[in-house]
């Protein structure tokens, strides 16, 4: 499990990790903010992210395009389908 994410000058906080990598790894649901990033929807990201969050968007973009495999990410459909995958 990764410890931290950095990207550039930006962060991924590790309680957020975590829930990232429970999500790669066994298919967890995050919650609303990180299935917004996950949904590739940026406005709800936005409208849902606490300070730090929104100021790290652009790490949560490039871990998702680097870490997670392409079928688990770009719309909450595929959020979804990930779950399924993994808690078959």
């Amino acid at each position: 499990m990764l410890k931290n994410y950095n990207f550039r000058h930006w962060y991924i906080p590790e309680r957020m990790l975590e829930s990232l990598e429970r999500y790669k790894n066994d298919g967890t649901i995050p919650g609303d903010f990180l299935v917004s990033i996950l949904s590739n929807d940026l406005v709800a990201a936005c409208g849902r992210a606490d300070d730090e969050n929104l100021a790290n968007l652009p790490a949560y973009g490039a871990y998702v395009y680097n870490e997670l495999p392409g079928p688990s990410w770009g719309s909450k459909e595929n959020v979804l389908l990930w779950h399924e995958y993994k808690n078959k």
